[in-house]
């Protein structure tokens, strides 16, 4: 039993009780009641009784201070147990000694490549000699508050000068307020002026989305559109085309091809094609007895591989739209080899078609079988939620327009013939094909009610890759459309939409702020406090739109912070893409395929399975001699070669520069800047070492 220790007289019940157990190693405090109300009156309370008073209250307290300093040992130490997990993850990803410098694509040049990298070591190493020069200036009695600086501190003498250093940081400060801060305040000025519009423009889109949401609006088909399966040919049924883009999807063609082949529509009406682009023979004889084996289950589905592979995913929809049969067709549904739509996808959809010639595209909404999966995924889930459910839909409600998602979507092929097919001139076919689209007049319908599940990449280097040719393809196309655009027989405010707000706001205009204003301006304003950027900028603002961000995925919002960190530290990354995009460098045409993990939704197969009248299977019996081969090819492979994580040096770079960048605040006494910098540093260092998202080592 634990012993407790009395401080007080026997039968007194004044003062502060403490019951302490002692338990070895830890102590703990059970109880601690309050003060009587005479323990207050002590001019009431005579000396002796008083003296009493005072010394069981000052051994208590003595008591709970040690108690106290216990628990702040236990949480260093365990504070310290995480530095050395985080320090062994760090070790071994030094050790590996794999970057993202020495991984240079064929079509790519490694001095392009590089160049931000350098310009960021400039920058690094800059600020690491500038903290040792003001380190020493403040013991030196330097002592300068942002954001006013006591230039009477510059000349303490006649000539100014006390002995040589404080003569060099003297005319370090006059050159600092004469020349630096001017044009820096003047750009962070700008990208202020940037943030608030683009801010503004994002609250518009919530604004919204909350009138679609408070009026319950949504599109509806036209009356009689929408016919029963049972009623076959009776109802709007036309000749749809279904094609699966895919180039050495092995782990996830099996359950796309079985999810389109148990779409309800009549057989007679609807044709598949599995359009594979792979290079790998394996892969090709895989997908090819797939599709055998789903017509000999009487699907009707052809397979069809190009011979000659020129032009990434739009070359390959190209060539498929070319076959003859395609002319009996009146829509096509477009699947990517990780997409599996539910068997009601088409009756959800084509309906919205019937008596609208002028609707071109009618498209469904993403959802994610993975979004739980890690952080990053976590992450993803936040953005690509505000982006279909407050972007599209807007958009989608009030000017019938938005970008393609390449997927999960139908086109009337007349549109698609009319805006001149599918080209091959940028990485983002699907958003080329859409504003052609718009420029001829066609509308587009968005459905946010009707869901595709895929997949989200689960490692930061797939996410990486994703997101660079996402933001370099709508600058490569906005420098091919954008006299196209000019002449257009638009309104003038289709006009505006597309090239200010489509174009330049949200894909040019927020990843140049976000990169300049947060990884750039801001550390540089700790070493030339003359230059300031407001509190509201830094803490205020970003927190309130990172809160309208999280709204359509409210179960995420215990990572509204990591969210918002997360997203200045993709800057990087959005900001080298869109300029390689605008100026048309060897790594904006770079298409790398976003890898699969074959993740599958339990939900839609349980469906699949239990649909027996259609006597149809989620997936084929798979030939045991394929698969023992497979599988040996596969442990070779992996014998011979051991994945790792790589290091991202220019994350690691601006991590180093954000964190010096904080530890000058401190001289300053900035908070908000200063933790703003801390977090912000360690995101970018947890980015670069690559431990978010799937870990491979």
């Amino acid at each position: 039993m634990a012993p407790s220790f009395d401080f007080w007289e026997k039968g007194s019940h004044k003062g502060i009780p403490v019951v302490v157990k002692m338990e070895n190693p830890n102590w703990s405090i059970d109880e601690v009641e309050g003060l009587s109300d005479e323990d207050f009156l002590i001019g009431n309370t005579p000396t002796g009784r008083r003296e009493k008073a005072r010394n069981k209250n000052a051994k208590q307290l003595t008591w709970v201070l040690l108690l106290k300093a216990h628990r702040a040992a236990g949480c260093l130490t365990s504070i310290a147990s995480t530095f050395v997990t985080l320090g062994s993850a760090i070790r071994r990803r030094v050790a590996s000694g794999r970057t993202d410098v020495g991984y240079i694509s064929s079509n790519e040049n490694k001095i392009v490549k590089t160049r931000l990298y350098n310009c960021i070591k400039v920058f690094l190493w800059l600020s690491l000699l500038l903290l040792g020069f003001e380190i020493a200036a403040y013991f030196k009695g330097w002592h300068f508050g942002a954001p006013k600086l006591q230039l009477q501190y510059v000349f303490t003498s006649p000539y100014g000068v006390r002995d040589l250093f404080d003569w060099l940081y003297s005319r370090w400060v006059l050159i600092r307020v004469e020349y630096l801060a001017p044009p820096l305040q003047f750009l962070a000025n700008a990208c202020i002026v940037l943030f608030l519009i683009q801010s503004l423009d994002r609250l518009i889109l919530c604004l919204g989305c909350f009138w679609i949401r408070f009026k319950k609006i949504k599109p509806i088909p036209k009356q009689g559109a929408v016919a029963d399966l049972e009623s076959g040919e009776n109802g709007f049924f036309p000749m749809v085309l279904v094609q699966i883009p895919m180039c050495n999807e092995r782990e996830v063609y099996q359950q796309s091809i079985a999810a389109v082949c148990n779409l309800d529509w009549p057989k007679s009406k609807f044709l598949i094609q599995v359009l594979d682009d792979s290079d790998d023979p394996t892969t090709q004889l895989l997908i090819k007895d797939e599709v055998h084996k789903w017509q000999q289950e009487g699907a009707n589905i052809v397979y069809r591989h190009r011979i000659i592979r020129d032009g990434y995913k739009a070359g390959n929809l190209k060539s498929a739209m070319g076959c003859s049969y395609v002319k009996d067709c009146e829509f096509v549904a477009i699947f990517d080899a990780d997409f599996q739509p539910t068997p009601d996808f088409l009756i959800q959809t084509v309906p919205h078609f019937k008596d609208n010639e002028d609707v071109g595209l009618v498209q469904a909404r993403w959802s994610f079988v993975n979004k739980d999966e890690n952080l990053l995924t976590r992450l993803q889930n936040i953005n690509l939620a505000f982006h279909f459910e407050v972007e599209q839909q807007v958009n989608g409600f009030f000017i019938n327009f938005f970008g393609f998602n390449g997927t999960a979507g139908v086109w009337r092929i007349k549109a698609l013939e009319d805006s001149g097919g599918w080209l091959e001139r940028t990485t983002v076919e699907d958003m080329d094909i859409a504003v052609r689209a718009h420029l001829q007049g066609w509308k587009f319908v968005f459905l946010n009610d009707v869901e595709c599940q895929c997949e989200l990449p689960e490692s930061y280097e797939a996410y990486r890759k994703q997101q660079h040719r996402w933001h370099s393809g709508p600058m490569q196309l906005f420098r091919l459309c954008f006299l196209d655009i000019i002449r257009a027989k638009i309104s003038v405010w289709k006009k505006f939409n597309l090239i200010f707000l489509f174009f330049l706001l949200r894909k040019l205009v927020l990843p140049f702020y976000s990169f300049t204003l947060f990884c750039i301006i801001l550390p540089m304003t700790m070493f030339v406090p003359e230059a300031e950027l407001p509190a509201w900028v830094v803490c205020y603002i970003p927190a309130t739109m990172s809160f309208l961000n999280i709204l359509p995925a409210p179960k995420s919002f215990p990572f509204i912070v990591p969210y918002l960190l997360f997203e200045n530290t993709m800057s990087v990354t959005k900001f080298n893409a869109m300029v390689s995009g605008l100026f048309q460098l060897g790594s904006a045409y770079e298409w790398v395929v976003t890898k699969k993990s074959g993740r599958s939704s339990e939900g839609d197969l349980v469906y699949l399975v239990e649909k027996k009248p259609k006597h149809n299977r989620v997936g084929s019996e798979p030939n045991l001699e394929e698969m023992k081969a497979e599988l040996k090819q596969e442990e070779e492979q992996k014998a011979k070669k051991k994945k790792h994580n790589r290091i991202y040096t220019k994350e690691l770079a601006l991590a180093f520069l954000l964190l010096t960048a904080s530890a000058r605040s401190l001289l300053s006494a900035q908070g908000i800047h200063f933790y703003f910098l801390l977090f912000q540093g360690i995101s970018f260092l947890l980015v670069g070492l690559d431990l978010i998202g799937e870990q491979v080592m």
